[in-house]
């Protein structure tokens, strides 16, 4: 029977300590903390915040191709500080009517995407709007601590006719959905993709 030595030893922890090495290597790392949380100056004080954010998997609705760019861009999900429910993923007809369209509020290294995905783009994303997430902070309770305050939702021809009732300007077709863009408690505005473009409508103050 062989005599394992002391040299025989050393050889083997080492090539033990080189295969754990490795196997901790391609272990996946996390893409980013769910929470962020700090101190900003804010209204000439440091202010504490908290932004909270969802990983992808949290909307399973998403089709595939969308979860692997988000996952590939590092994107987390900021959620408002009112949200109750995975919020700021919408599916609705932006491009067209009867299309089948999503858009993603991407949060990665600091800075929030509105990202737009149009189906017959073989689901390559468009940048709507950007913004470093701690300029998209508010307070909104008692204690002072402030939270992400942009969301994102569908707004349907009807919510649009409505919401334009009053303005002096013609509308457009309003047939298929537009994104309603908002800081919570301050405004909304709306993106309506027209003839290969956005444009923000005019909306009654």
């Amino acid at each position: 029977m062989p005599r394992i030595t002391a040299r025989s030893n050393t050889l083997i922890s080492l090539l033990l300590l080189c295969v754990s090495t490795l196997a901790a290597s391609q272990q996946p790392s996390p893409i980013a903390q769910l929470n962020e949380s700090g101190h900003i100056l804010f209204g000439g004080h440091m202010t504490p915040y908290l932004i909270r954010r969802l990983p992808v998997s949290s909307y399973p609705g998403l089709p595939a191709s969308i979860q692997e760019q988000l996952n590939r861009r590092g994107c987390l999900i900021p959620q408002t500080y009112e949200a109750h429910r995975p919020e700021n993923v919408i599916h609705a007809s932006l491009e067209d009517r009867g299309a089948s369209d999503w858009a993603v509020l991407c949060s990665a290294q600091g800075t929030v995407s509105l990202l737009v995905f149009f189906t017959g783009n073989s689901g390559q994303a468009f940048t709507l709007a950007t913004a470093p997430e701690t300029e998209r902070l508010q307070t909104h309770d008692s204690s002072g601590v402030l939270g992400f305050n942009w969301g994102i939702d569908p707004a349907t021809p009807e919510q649009l006719r409505e919401a334009r009732a009053g303005t002096e300007h013609r509308s457009p077709l309003l047939d298929h959905d537009a994104l309603a863009d908002t800081l919570v408690d301050h405004h909304t505005i709306y993106h309506f993709y027209l003839k290969s473009a956005w444009v923000v409508l005019e909306m009654q103050n």
